[in-house]
């Protein structure tokens, strides 16, 4: 990349001063120190960032939420980053339960799957989140994370947004409020749902003296100059509605200190450095100045800070995309002032998507031709998802975070970076003012300077993973080993047959790596001590999910009309309809054929009940897709729900506000014992709701979910009892990604009588450009006459994204 080659020779920047201030060449000593950090930090630390592209931005229960997967690497975002499995899950946010996980299998940075958003999955707001096992040595917010909503189809109408509360603080450049010293202050304010919200109001000194006003200029944020005293205090105050003034903390003034002010706005090809200090008897204060980007060292120079203060003008064009991180390092070598600028040479990816015709039929069949270009022109071979919306159903949320806004902007910043696409449409004339208030208003966060300097980084707790692992304890008589113990697996599915060997710790501990297979393996693990003594027994340590965020106040995190709700909900109704009008009717068809008269079958001892209202039939396969009972339940009963996994699962049965009675063969038992049983000890579960689960007093009042054991059957075959030292089961591997269904119409295909009324018309996740840069697919329309939009994201093997959409008519 052109930047790069800036970075082998750092005095080719040039730097001038004015106000009487001296200035000298970096020292090579300082830039040596700074970048052996940086690397070092790098080093033990590398970035890798996850993107998913969604095929929509909400969704209603029965329907499926597609996702494109992008890895790449934090500095360069070089598309094939070390790891091979990335982490997807769906959060619930009022509970912070984990809903559903999926285990993506990425190649040279790509993948793809979905999920299946069952009719029982309750409405409401949910993060989809995305990370791989060496980013969870990072805080959560590193991981990607994205808002989204899933109605339910029986809901008519948008509850609005009620703003609450406003949060408004103000941020001083380059850190510091010092006193004496005219510096400019940022603000940023924001209501109880997190959006940006509007705002005007004025400073007052301690006497009562009006000494500045602001008022927000784009989503919130706003700044104004400001010349503090020695021994002042402030006051800030917001004008409410109705006129009502309130109180609002403002910095602390301080007697001694740097402040830094940039400008990046006046001139395209350089931004100037203004630094002043208030240090007692200092007249002369040598200073570094640093700037990286993303970790990697852009420029390093020195000067001194003049009774008038010091200015450099450094030269930008070499720079690469994105935030430049610049901090003021004083005569100790110490970080004293820290600012974030944004670099845009627009050298994204050009992405152009062409319809073959601005205008079709419904159920015509639609030409597509997408072609991805350098910002030279030049045709880019890339790999690319693309997808086809209905425009009368779903409205695109204004401006919606992008892969170009998310790794150039949103990934190396705090907080949550509203309408992040805004800053990178060149029909925003004030994009550029307003992402420079975006630089002061947030701060970094890949790193700490105080880490990066420490002479002892911490050693990271995980590791990249290039494949499933499997991780187990082994114990004999409940006891932990004490000495390291063979180990034989022998692994098995349709496709592999494979034997292989290893050994535990000294304490019994055991972990396999990189395993890589899809869906499900048969696992088969035998241990032997040296004595030959094989009475030993395992537990294989299931998936722990980091923690996630419960976020308390109700809100929809979607843009949404009223009336494209209102044809999404009542197709969505109606094609939930005919897919049940369909299996009934193949059920009453079976049952025509097949069912000449009815069984007598014996009573079954561990049931009160005559019969439930539902019976799940546990199966092999579906058992070994799945770690707990209550994970079986999940999806598979109507009317039951089941958020979260293991220990945090939470269930309940439609019209009831608390869990179910569980029963364990006939015994009420917690639910705790239910989610610790063995999957594979399970015979069946069944469910009764309301009338059915009477029987059971007023603890089946919320209904009752009763498991029956294999164990527990009096007609089990205890032959088949796991042998001492033996574990037989089976571990989830990679997710299998279903593919997109896009019905076929033509002259050449019978009619079809269904009405078809997709949300999304088309999904693509997984295409690629060639040597011209041009990659091409055929679908066919729907019955909408409403437009069609459509969103193409991209990224290159080379690290640069893109961003493109278009549409077309339909009559």
């Amino acid at each position: 990349m052109p930047w790069k080659k800036n970075l082998i020779n750092l005095t080719l920047i040039s730097v001038f001063t004015i106000f009487a201030s001296a200035y000298q060449w970096s020292e090579e000593d300082f830039i040596q120190f700074i970048s052996d950090k940086l690397n070092k930090y790098r080093g033990t630390w590398p970035v890798e960032k996850a993107y998913l592209h969604l095929d929509k931005p909400y969704y209603v229960t029965g329907d499926t939420l597609w996702f494109k997967a992008y890895l790449a690497e934090g500095s360069l975002h070089l598309a094939d980053s070390a790891s091979n499995l990335l982490y997807v899950d769906l959060i619930e946010q009022r509970s912070g339960n984990n809903a559903a996980l999926r285990r993506v299998q990425m190649s040279g940075g790509a993948g793809h799957g979905e999920f299946v958003l069952s009719d029982s999955i309750a409405s409401g707001a949910y993060t989809i989140r995305a990370y791989t096992n060496w980013m969870r040595n990072s805080p959560e917010e590193f991981f990607f994370q994205k808002s989204i909503y899933v109605f339910n189809y029986q809901e008519n109408k948008v509850q609005p947004n009620v703003p609450g509360p406003v949060d408004l603080q103000f941020f001083p450049e380059g850190g510091h409020l010092v006193a004496d010293v005219n510096t400019r202050i940022a603000f940023k304010a924001v209501n109880a749902t997190g959006s940006g919200q509007d705002v005007a109001g004025f400073v007052l000194s301690q006497g009562g003296d009006t000494v500045a006003s602001f008022k927000s200029e784009h989503l919130g944020m706003g700044r104004f100059q400001f010349a503090a005293k020695a021994g002042e205090t402030y006051q800030a105050f917001v004008r409410g509605e109705g006129g009502k003034i309130t109180a609002i903390p403002f910095p602390k003034v301080e007697d001694t200190g740097y402040t830094m002010v940039i400008d990046n706005l006046s001139n395209p090809l350089k931004m100037r450095v203004i630094a002043y200090a208030k240090m007692p008897g200092k007249s002369e204060i040598p200073v570094h100045i640093v700037g990286h980007a993303r970790g990697i060292v852009a420029f390093v120079a020195k000067g001194k800070i003049g009774s008038r203060g010091l200015l450099m003008q450094l030269p930008t064009t070499e720079l690469p995309d994105g935030i430049t991180h610049l901090t003021l390092f004083d005569d100790t070598n110490k970080p004293v002032c820290e600012r974030l600028v944004f670099v845009n040479h627009a050298r994204s990816l050009r992405v152009a998507v062409k319809p073959s015709k601005p205008e079709y039929k419904p159920r015509e069949k639609v030409n597509l031709e997408v072609m991805v270009t350098d910002s030279a022109g030049k045709p880019v071979e890339a790999n690319l998802s693309l997808a086809v919306t209905d425009a009368g159903q779903l409205l695109q949320p204004a401006f919606a975070q992008n892969i170009v806004s998310y790794l150039l902007l949103s990934s190396d910043l705090k907080g949550s970076i509203e309408q992040s696409a805004y800053y990178f449409d060149p029909e925003n004339s004030e994009r550029k003012i307003h992402l420079d208030y975006v630089m002061m208003t947030h701060g970094w966060t890949r790193f700490r300077w105080e880490d990066v300097l420490s002479d002892s980084i911490p050693p990271v707790k995980r590791y990249v993973e290039q494949g499933i692992t499997l991780e187990g304890d082994a114990k004999r008589n409940n006891r932990k080993l004490t000495e390291k113990t063979a180990l034989s697996l022998y692994l098995s599915n349709d496709s592999l047959s494979t034997f292989m060997t290893s050994e535990t710790a000294e304490n019994g501990h055991f972990t396999i790596y990189n395993l890589v297979f899809s869906d499900s393996l048969q696992l088969r693990l035998q241990g032997m001590n040296k004595k030959g003594n094989q009475n030993l027994s395992f537990a294989i340590n299931p998936f722990d999910p980091p923690r996630a965020s419960v976020v308390r106040i109700p809100f929809k995190p979607v843009t949404v009309d009223a009336q494209r709700l209102a044809d999404f909900l009542k197709n969505a109704a109606q094609d939930q309809d005919i897919a049940r009008k369909i299996r009934e009717s193949r059920e009453r068809l079976l049952r025509e054929v097949t069912i000449k008269a009815k069984k007598e079958s014996p009573r079954d001892a561990r049931k009160l009940y005559s019969s439930a209202d539902a019976t799940l039939k546990v199966t092999q396969q579906m058992a070994s897709g799945n770690m707990s009972v209550l994970d079986m339940l999940q999806g598979r009963v109507a009317g039951v729900s089941v958020t979260g996994s293991g220990m945090n699962a939470v269930v309940s049965i439609r019209g009831n506000r608390g869990e179910p009675l569980f029963v364990l063969d006939g015994m009420p038992v917690d639910k705790s014992l239910i989610a610790s049983l063995n999957v594979y000890d399970v015979e069946s579960i069944d469910v009764l709701k309301g009338p059915s689960a009477a029987i059971f007093g007023s603890r089946g009042g919320n209904g009752v979910i009763a498991v029956l054991t294999k164990r527990g059957n009096d007609n089990y075959d205890y032959s088949q009892d796991i042998v001492p030292g033996v574990l037989v089961t089976k571990i989830a591997g990679f997710h299998v990604p279903r593919e997109f269904y896009s019905p076929k119409y033509g002259p050449a295909n019978a009619p079809d009588p269904t009405p078809d009324f997709r949300s999304t018309i088309f999904w693509a996740p997984m295409l690629h450009t060639g040597r011209d840069g041009k990659a091409r697919v055929s679908y066919y329309h729907s019955d909408a006459t409403s437009p069609a939009e459509i969103q193409v994201e991209v990224l290159s093997p080379t690290g640069q994204p893109g961003f493109g959409k278009s549409a077309y008519s339909v009559r």
